[in-house]
């Protein structure tokens, strides 16, 4: 019978998770938290609204795509969508500086700002 995993490679996952992990922890302590989410049409700034606001907002897109933000508790999300995936709307919440949601097909992009000018452009997960 053959061995899958020998030595090296079992030091070799355990060395790249502490390294996620440690990485993970690092973006989470020094990004903050937004203050405000700025909305992009077509690449054009349509829209900043405050996160410390509860409101539902609605965006014409590219094309007269309809999406739909709502903002509750200092986080903001795409509650709605017109286009057909509607993937926009799984990406979840946001809430800390840098983080984005994007509807591709709408050409709708909402984008956390905070008070300090970032390092980076942009922060996934």
């Amino acid at each position: 019978m053959r061995k899958y995993l020998n030595r090296n490679d079992i030091i070799l996952i355990v060395v790249l998770s502490v390294f996620s992990a440690l990485f993970t922890i690092y973006l989470f302590m020094v990004t903050q938290h937004g203050d405000k989410v700025s909305v992009y049409v077509d690449g054009q700034l349509t829209g900043e609204y405050p996160l410390d606001t509860d409101m539902e907002v609605e965006i014409r897109g590219y094309n007269g795509g309809i999406n739909e933000m709502s903002i509750s508790d200092g986080r903001v999300k795409m509650s709605g969508a017109s286009c057909p995936d509607r993937l926009c709307i799984h990406q979840g919440s946001i809430s800390r500086a840098g983080q984005s949601v994007v509807c591709l097909p709408n050409r709708v992009i909402l984008r956390i700002d905070g008070k300090e000018k970032l390092d980076y452009d942009a922060v996934t997960r």
